[in-house]
């Protein structure tokens, strides 16, 4: 995961060194900020991956409709992953970060507990 993270990352024109105190983290802010989000869509995606049916046992005649399914729901995800950041405000900094990890987190726990 972190891999292509630092790949995309790296296309994008961000710096990818990690620091040699922590290397776990990122040397530049934006490029930690960014690694944070991509964590956080991805657990995000994964749970909304798991509540979508599954398609893969249906006939091979319908790989179609299967990706179809696939894009509609991580277009979903990224869509709510983005508006969720685009209310954070710039000065949040990390600790801003979290607290939309934690949102989404919660938001994904009601609408569970809401299913069952």
């Amino acid at each position: 995961m972190r891999q292509a993270f630092e790949a995309w990352a790296a296309r994008d024109g961000h710096i990818v060194r990690r620091r040699e105190d922590k290397p776990e983290e990122y040397l530049v802010y934006e490029t930690q900020r960014r690694w944070l989000i991509w964590q956080a869509a991805l657990a995000h995606g994964q749970k909304a991956a798991a509540e979508a049916p599954q398609k893969a046992a249906q006939a091979d005649g319908q790989p179609q409709k299967m990706l179809a399914d696939e894009a509609a729901v991580r277009n979903r995800v990224l869509n709510e992953v983005l508006d969720a950041f685009s209310e954070l405000d710039d000065n949040a900094g990390i600790e801003g970060i979290v607290k939309v990890i934690q949102g989404l987190k919660k938001k994904s726990r009601a609408a569970t507990e809401e299913k069952v």
